[in-house]
């Protein structure tokens, strides 16, 4: 393997999989919650660390086609995502603002599953879509970047702007829109508001602020990446007029393979590609900011260490070890007491000071039983506008 020039090695994969695993460790309570956005929000995000994960470790080094058919998957994860978090966000802040302007106290179950499908219509169906779409103005199957892997390849005509590279700030835009709405809602009705979310079991005012901020955030960071990807397709690449499908997928089975030498050499190219990957990961880290300290999460923490502990039978050994037992540690030993104890009586009654020893070394200890609550560089066609 070829010496590389990438320096973010072994930083980047180890950052990639720790962000897929701690951006699943709020999933469970978020799942029993209903919460659908925010479960939508770190399977994606999850999904799309993973995928970043497994590209850096496959092609560190070098720019060979080992896998073709996990190259076709990982190009349409990629698209996915793109709009997927974007989604997934707009499904937070118009649950808030549903909150933020609801008129009743309670909310009922076929209102909660209604709210849920609409969510995986948002969160699942347009990220399908858009996977679907952009294969119309897909030039060629995708290229492999050294040290980057697989990437998706967009022909830069003018249809693919409204079936591709639009969408993720589309969608942001109309998240902004709800967000802005909420905090409407919010100063207008600031007394009714803490009654609102008390009626609501899964969702706390903590947890309500902390999910907006998370939105927002999404907001922030999309809108502007996006943006530049834009401008990078209007400025610096020629766009080419639409003729036909044919002519569109003329070099279908072409794969494009770019050393590091050669692509790290244009910072058109560089700073996509690195922004690209980078924010999966920085919005796996903001997630996990938002809700790995918070103080449910800390309760579920505390449930499963204890769990684990009980498993591994420590408190049945702490148990074994705390007491003694008078009778089998002077018989089976065989040795004699010490002179200052007296020796003990065969009468029938039984010593207070034993029996009390008796009794706390016979009472179980059980942790679990503790209530703590529920809680390209293009061909000629390529493109890498689109950042998720």
């Amino acid at each position: 393997m070829a010496n590389s020039f990438d320096n973010s090695y072994p930083a980047f994969p180890i950052l990639a999989f720790l962000s897929f695993i701690l951006v699943l460790i709020p999933l469970p309570w978020h799942f029993q919650a209903w919460n659908s956005g925010t479960c939508l929000y770190m399977i994606w995000t999850a999904i799309a660390c993973l995928n970043q994960f497994i590209n850096s470790i496959i092609w560190h080094g070098n720019a060979i086609d080992w896998a073709p058919l996990w190259c076709d998957i990982s190009t349409r994860i990629t698209v996915g995502v793109a709009v997927a978090i974007p989604a997934a966000s707009l499904c937070i802040n118009r649950r808030l603002y549903k909150i933020a302007t609801c008129q009743t106290a309670s909310i009922s179950i076929a209102d909660k599953r209604r709210a849920v499908v609409v969510d995986l219509v948002i969160g699942l169906g347009i990220p399908a879509l858009q996977m679907a779409l952009q294969f119309i103005v897909q030039g060629h199957r995708y290229d492999i970047f050294e040290d980057i892997g697989c990437f998706p390849t967009t022909y830069n005509t003018p249809p693919a702007y409204p079936l591709s590279f639009l969408w993720p700030n589309i969608i942001s835009a109309v998240s902004a829109c709800y967000c802005i709405l909420t905090l409407r809602a919010f100063m207008r009705r600031r007394a009714q508001f803490s009654q609102l979310i008390s009626s609501t079991a899964s969702l706390s005012i903590n947890r309500y602020f902390r999910l907006m901020c998370l939105a927002t955030c999404e907001i922030i960071f999309t809108v502007p990446l996006s943006s530049y990807g834009l401008y990078l397709n209007i400025t610096t690449k020629p766009i080419y007029r639409w003729i036909s499908w044919s002519d569109t997928h003329f070099d279908w089975y072409t794969i494009g393979a770019f050393p590091a030498i050669l692509w790290r050499s244009n910072s058109l190219v560089v700073i996509p590609l690195e922004l690209n990957r980078w924010s999966i990961i920085l919005c796996a880290l903001v997630f996990f900011a938002f809700f790995g300290f918070a103080g449910e999460a800390r309760k579920h923490y505390l449930i499963v260490l204890r769990a684990i502990v009980n498993r591994l039978g420590v408190s049945r050994l702490s148990k074994q070890n705390s007491g003694f037992d008078n009778s089998k540690t002077t018989m089976e030993s065989g040795a004699q007491l010490p002179r200052f104890m007296q020796k003990p009586s065969h009468s029938t009654k039984r010593d207070s000071w034993i029996s009390t020893t008796s009794i706390d070394t016979e009472r179980p200890t059980n942790y679990s039983e503790t209530d703590i609550g529920s809680p390209t560089f293009e061909d000629k066609k390529a493109s890498f506008s689109k950042l998720p």
